[in-house]
């Protein structure tokens, strides 16, 4: 029984990595802006120039050391970081797609578990987070919770301290796992936590002694951004995913079996609430952080989503045999439930093959020209540091606050982008500026024009308006 076990469960995983293989051929290319702010960490250490962004300033702008760390060693393998971590990124989703299907099976609700299994790996939000470490980071707390489900709470908490390691938001687990764990034994699993501090102490003390503090700027950079008065906050732009969602009628049948779901889990299946918690816990601390909307904020909250309508499916097929007299016509009932559960889903995944983001290809072309027609140690002051940044191998001033911290704190309710570029371009004077320039009409009448000259002009299709290289001269 054992051994067939095993090799049903090898056969699943099997499975989920052919559907990982696709994913990552349909979207070897997908690309935004802010992962590359962690490949260019990657690419200066590997290059010799420390773990920095701009060589020579220790600051740190990646929220993912364990990530960027992971990226250096590979790139010794394949050099091509963008590609490398969609493909990270591709393997990941599946593999937290075999460890939702474990769950399933250790906590004796294997369909929920499957069905949760299914879906994950192509929910469009997932894939939209491509390159970023969130694939990654989602897989390492389902196979943290995969393994406490089992009973092998060290191994448990070793997962959550990678993912810690990968996002400090990783610690909410370890949290959610040892609090259930007092709840469930009456007794501190000292073991377990202990080791979750051995293994993350080291970079927090390599962190202090480095920058000065393990806590990312970028962090309060997006507290700042969600305070302006043009930035949306996390709690409404959850509300705003799923008006998205919530409009397209199709997905009217996951709200459904989601809303059965949490029924079933406090009636039938309450195993399941430690991970549903855990869902409940990271809304609420993104909350009450005070951070702006990003669209990959929202992933890590999607397995709690699905396990969701995997119990709401678990709770339909009890009642499905009472309904039909034939067992067979309740499990293709099912397999038809599942099918247009998915339907949706891959209907997202081709808009987002046929609409990628359109910045990404003329980022990489002005930051192209950047690292063939500028001097080594030029500055660039741009909104966007991620892809221009990378391409270009100069010295970025960030618009946003992601790079000098500095500009983060100028942000307030009254101020916009405008306001920031016009003091991180007077505080830092760089040598060429990236504008779109109706966007930052006061920057352009007060210094651009009397200072800086036009280069190149480059416009793609699919973007809206140009994008212009200047070259500045300070002492006019």
């Amino acid at each position: 029984m054992v051994e067939n076990n095993n090799r049903r469960h090898r056969v699943v995983v099997a499975l989920f990595l052919i559907a990982g293989t696709l994913l990552y051929t349909a979207f070897r290319d997908w690309a935004y802006d802010d992962p590359f702010i962690t490949f260019r960490y990657a690419d200066n250490l590997r290059s010799g120039l420390g773990f920095v962004y701009n060589p020579g300033e220790r600051v740190l702008s990646t929220t993912t050391p364990l990530y960027a760390l992971l990226l250096t060693g590979l790139s010794y393998v394949w050099s091509d970081l963008p590609r490398l971590s969609n493909l990270m990124s591709a393997i990941s989703l599946a593999m937290g797609g075999a460890f939702l299907y474990l769950i399933g099976q250790q906590w004796r609700e294997p369909l929920a578990g499957l069905v949760a299994a299914v879906l994950l790996p192509f929910f469009p939000l997932m894939v939209s987070t491509f390159g970023a470490e969130t694939c990654f980071y989602v897989m390492l707390i389902l196979g943290a919770f995969a393994l406490y489900a089992g009973g092998r709470h060290r191994g448990a908490m070793a997962l959550t301290a990678l993912a810690t390691l990968t996002r400090t938001d990783g610690v909410l687990v370890a949290a959610v796992l040892g609090v259930d764990f007092l709840v469930r034994h009456r007794q501190i699993p000292w073991q377990p936590l202990c080791l979750f501090a051995f293994l993350i102490a080291p970079w927090h003390l390599f962190s202090w002694i480095y920058f000065g503090s393990p806590f990312p700027v970028t962090l309060a950079a997006k507290q700042h951004q969600g305070q302006m008065a043009i930035s949306q906050g996390f709690a409404p732009g959850l509300l705003r995913q799923l008006r998205i969602y919530a409009g397209q009628p199709l997905y009217w049948l996951h709200g459904a079996l989601a809303l059965l779901g949490v029924g079933y889990a406090l009636c039938k299946a309450r195993q399941w609430l430690p991970l549903l918690v855990w869902g409940i816990v990271y809304f609420a601390s993104y909350t009450l952080l005070g951070v702006t909307r990003y669209h990959w904020y929202y992933a890590p909250m999607v397995p709690a989503f699905l396990i969701l309508v995997g119990l709401g499916v678990a709770g339909v097929s009890r009642w499905l045999p009472q309904v039909l007299a034939q067992k067979h016509r309740s499990i293709a009932l099912l397999i038809a439930l599942l099918a247009l559960l998915l339907w949706p889903q891959g209907r997202g995944l081709n808009y987002l093959y046929n609409h990628p983001d359109p910045r990404a290809r003329i980022y990489r072309e002005v930051g192209t020209w950047l690292a063939q027609s500028t001097p080594p140690e030029a500055s660039v002051g741009t909104l966007e540091v991620g892809i221009i940044g990378y391409y270009a191998h100069r010295s970025m001033i960030g618009f946003a606050g992601l790079i000098q911290p500095e500009v983060g704190q100028q942000m307030s309710e009254e101020m916009t982008y405008q306001d920031t570029a016009l003091w991180a371009v007077q505080r830092y004077r760089p040598d060429y500026l990236v504008l779109k320039p109706n966007g930052f009409p006061e920057l352009m009448d007060s210094i651009v024009s009397e200072l800086c000259a036009s280069l190149q002009v480059f416009v793609d299709e699919g973007y809206p308006g140009e994008l212009v290289v200047y070259e500045c001269n300070w002492t006019r």
